[in-house]
């Protein structure tokens, strides 16, 4: 336990450490354009670290398949967010987001921090396992689940991903992306990125003393945090690509869209959606009915006075 709480104490610092210096030389040059390449480089390093100090007593890393696995597809997972991430800031040459903030010193590093949090807390239930000292022996079949599950929803985010920027390069065809996996899920990107972190939670299980384990526990942050930032955040995720944002589509393909929502999948990509009852969309579906697009309503706000 004291390795552990070792390896978990000195990653929080490398973190807080990465995190300061990004924002140090970004306040400096009045850039965010390196921001979320920071925070990718920040998991490499996290995941590198936690291999390395983290040798269990009796044995070497490579004899821990768990170590292995689970650290092998996280690496991929967050180069894969890298190499994203810098594409995209070049594609984009900046981020709205930090118009506002980018010159006030204690408001930037304000999202400097809330990524150092984000990095951290996503990347516990690997620190866990590489940082634990029980002995394998050998992967159960729930392990192998999670394994299973831990990669493919990292290939789904990864052809999710690439399946959208290639209908961006093509010119937005048909106004709104149902390539691909995009034709069963409206947010696959987003379903992939939580999957990752239910699974590799699951995956940690293993490597601690079982469900009486608070550290296992405390680790369980990485999933709900995932799902706090996607899914009710606002604008992030889910929560900023629905409600009054949808209006461009609305207005431009009010049927197409209409019936794209009502027929596919919120998360989870799937076939025959729209004959899902609607209390299950409204509950394990996240179908939430904030993220719907009431005009009625948004004209409605229109005509109250401007001081509300």
């Amino acid at each position: 336990m004291s390795q552990e709480l070792g390896i978990l104490g000195i990653s929080a610092a490398v973190t807080a450490g990465i995190q300061f210096l990004g924002f140090l030389a970004a306040y400096a040059l009045q850039t965010e354009k390196f921001y979320d390449i920071v925070g990718g480089i920040n998991f490499l390093v996290l995941g590198i670290y936690s291999a390395i100090d983290g040798q269990y007593q009796g044995g070497a890393w490579l004899d821990s398949p768990r170590k292995v696995a689970g650290t092998i597809i996280f690496s991929v997972s967050r180069a894969w967010l890298l190499m994203f991430l810098a594409w995209r800031a070049h594609e984009r040459g900046g981020d709205s987001r930090f118009d506002e903030v980018k010159d006030k010193f204690w408001m930037f590093l304000v999202y400097w921090t809330v990524q150092a949090i984000w990095v951290f807390t996503i990347s516990m239930p690997i620190i866990f396992i590489n940082s634990s000292d029980n002995a394998d022996n050998g992967l159960s079949v729930f392990d192998w689940i999670c394994i299973g599950a831990f990669a493919f929803a990292v290939l789904l985010e990864v052809t999710a991903d690439i399946q959208k920027a290639i209908w961006v390069k093509a010119g937005r065809t048909g106004g709104f992306c149902t390539a691909g996996v995009w034709q069963f899920s409206r947010h696959p990107n987003y379903f992939g990125e939580i999957l990752q972190w239910w699974a590799a939670w699951g995956l940690a299980y293993g490597s601690g003393t079982g469900v009486d384990d608070v550290q296992w526990w405390v680790s369980i942050l990485s999933p709900v945090f995932t799902m706090q930032v996607l899914l009710n955040t606002g604008g992030t995720g889910v929560a900023n690509a629905n409600g009054a944002n949808l209006k461009r589509y609305y207005d431009k393909y009010p049927v197409e869209y209409a019936k794209y929502r009502k027929e596919t999948s919120i998360l989870l990509p799937m076939i025959g959606y729209k004959y899902v009852p609607m209390v299950l969309k409204r509950t394990i579906f996240f179908d939430l009915e904030r993220y719907e697009y009431h005009p009625q309503q948004e004209e409605g706000d229109a005509d109250k006075p401007k001081s509300e």
